[in-house]
């Protein structure tokens, strides 16, 4: 059993489900768990809280910088800066469980100057690594057809075209104020709209240059075989796209194959089930939603991982590094 551990008490928020998360992982202590998306170190300050030891990882920079003085204080963790693509990788052993919380973190949200949210105006940069191709470096090079479909893919935006049309038309476009208002102008905007119009642009545009879903699909694979028998798998995402593709993985892997009808016969398991158990979808309630509204879109979806051989790769449909094409952007 591992002693209790004492951590630094300014921790800057609190995750979404954070109590459904950790009830869903079970966790009991001396076991050793992943976070794959570290973040502010939410889920992980819980699970070494709950006698884990923690392996973490984050490609943001900012992230692992952050996470200092909590390695410092917790013997049982190790941050680790790397994608969670990565993550079996650099494992020595199989673990007891992985939490995987998609998308943006709130600390990326929060700062104008990495250009993730068009709440305040930054660069349009968007990258959770910080290198590589950013936000402005696509908007002000890719043709007018292939912003279209990263919009409409990516960010299932109905007017895609429209949007896309006005974005070339205002090129060269170098910050999130800027994009925001060609969106709003494009779409047609008034103060009191419930959502923003360019929720879906801001959305799409950040999962294309961070490769969001594509990481998704190789993490999911990459947690499949690092979680030992009986381990848990736990994924939080924030929308649709992530989310259908979530639910596939577990009720693929479970054995649990589409049906068959009169003109398309049942499709047969591709191997033996790799997870088991696989638990209905989890939202936030409403005491959670009172104090954190980015919970309204959150979904939780767990499974427990069986004693099978884990899935070849491209086995489910949705190989790692081909789901943009699948997508056809």
């Amino acid at each position: 059993m591992s002693d209790p551990v004492t951590l630094p008490a300014d921790a800057p928020h609190i995750p979404v489900l954070l109590d459904e998360v950790l009830d869903a992982l079970a966790i009991q202590p001396g076991e050793t768990h992943v976070d794959g998306t570290f973040g502010a170190g939410g889920y992980t300050r819980a699970m070494l809280g709950r006698g884990a030891k923690v392996v973490a990882f984050d490609r943001d920079p900012d992230a692992i910088a952050n996470g200092q003085a909590l390695v410092a204080a917790a013997p049982g963790l190790t941050l680790i800066h790397r994608e969670f693509s990565s993550l079996d990788q650099e494992l020595d052993t199989r673990v007891d469980g992985v939490v995987l919380d998609i998308g943006v973190s709130s600390m990326q949200l929060d700062q104008a100057d990495r250009g993730f949210s068009f709440q305040g105006d930054g660069p349009l940069d968007m990258r959770m690594a910080q290198e590589g191709e950013s936000a402005g470096d696509f908007l002000n090079t890719a043709d007018e057809a292939a912003i279209a479909d990263v919009l409409y893919h990516y960010g299932e935006e109905p007017r895609s075209r429209r949007v896309a049309q006005a974005i070339v038309a205002a090129r060269p476009l170098t910050r999130t104020g800027e994009l925001a208002a060609v969106v709003r102008r494009a779409l047609g905007h008034r103060p009191h709209d419930k959502k923003d119009p360019a929720t879906r642009t801001f959305q799409a545009i950040r999962i294309h240059v961070n490769r969001e879903l594509d990481e998704l699909a190789e993490g999911l694979a990459a947690a499949e075989r690092a979680l030992k028998p009986g381990g848990r798998l736990v994924v939080v995402t924030f929308h649709s796209l992530e989310d259908r593709m979530v639910k596939r993985f577990f009720r693929e892997r479970a054995g649990q194959m589409p049906g068959g009808s009169r003109h398309l016969p049942q499709q047969a398991a591709a191997a033996a089930p790799s997870f088991a158990q696989v638990g209905k979808a989890v939202r936030a309630g409403e005491a959670e939603l009172a104090r954190n509204p980015r919970a309204r879109s959150a979904t939780l979806r767990f499974a427990t991982r069986t004693e099978s051989p884990a899935w070849s790769a491209g086995s489910n449909g949705l190989p790692g590094g081909e789901l943009s094409q699948e997508l056809g952007v």
